[in-house]
């Protein structure tokens, strides 16, 4: 089926102004989300500042709780630490330790990643590092167990040596239900583990970028359409009547 002429000369006009106005539309998400993320670096940055809040109850997954800092007592689950290999501190390689809190007076039970182990130039002896005994009391920051910093893709495990924090898998290792949270310790404990814990790149420069890109998109279909017209109007204007 042949289309008039007429609708023929304005469909170039009418997909520049839809591809203008879609890029303007995804750039403007861009933002949007660029701005939810300088919201959570704020808040990471309040949380540092921040009185510890008791935590004996623990919360539905939500930012609202997202970098808290929290103070939980408890005991630790001796017998279900692991060790999350290929962690880097300043350039050397180490583990971070990670194990469950039993909260006091509360039965539930929270991740606690304790620190940072240095890695033994010896790849095959095991690393270590006890689990303290008894009531201890443990300050950090709320974050979400399954973090990408925590994340590094198939998780492949040696005893309690793990290449990832494999929540599923360590669900069915505890016998406790297990919530989607982990508190980075931060406290000062005789352990020596390091918690000199980075702030978590939440990827503001990649949102702004990708919005740039969005409206450099729509700027470009916005002139080819003016040309078009341009070039449309000075046709009309020259062709005899």
């Amino acid at each position: 089926m042949k289309l008039p002429a007429r609708i023929v000369t304005w469909l170039p006009v009418v997909a520049g102004l839809l591809v203008c106005l879609l890029a303007v539309l995804l750039a403007q998400w861009q933002l949007g989300r660029a701005e939810q993320k300088r919201a959570l670096q704020a808040r990471w940055d309040s949380g540092e500042r921040q009185a510890a809040e008791p935590l004996r109850t623990l919360p539905e997954p939500s930012d609202a709780w997202l970098y808290r800092r929290v103070r939980a007592v408890g005991q630790f689950a001796d017998g279900y630490q692991v060790y999350l290999d290929n962690r880097l501190h300043q350039g050397h390689a180490g583990f971070h330790v990670v194990v469950p809190l039993r909260i006091a007076d509360s039965g539930a039970s929270v991740l606690v990643n304790r620190g940072w182990l240095p890695g033994d130039p010896d790849r095959r002896n095991t690393p270590f590092v006890a689990v303290p005994r008894g009531q201890v009391a443990v300050e950090g920051i709320l974050v979400r167990a399954q973090m990408r910093y925590l994340e590094l893709g198939n998780a492949t495990v040696q005893g309690m040596v793990w290449q990832n924090l494999d929540l599923k898998r360590y669900r069915e290792l505890y016998p406790q239900p297990l919530p989607d949270w982990l508190i980075l310790q931060t406290n000062v404990e005789s352990d020596n583990l390091l918690r000199d814990w980075p702030k978590p790149d939440t990827g503001v420069d990649k949102h702004i970028s990708y919005a740039g890109q969005w409206f450099a998109l729509a700027a470009t279909s916005l002139a080819l359409t003016l040309i078009y017209l341009w070039r449309l109007y000075r046709g009309r204007k020259s062709s005899p009547a």
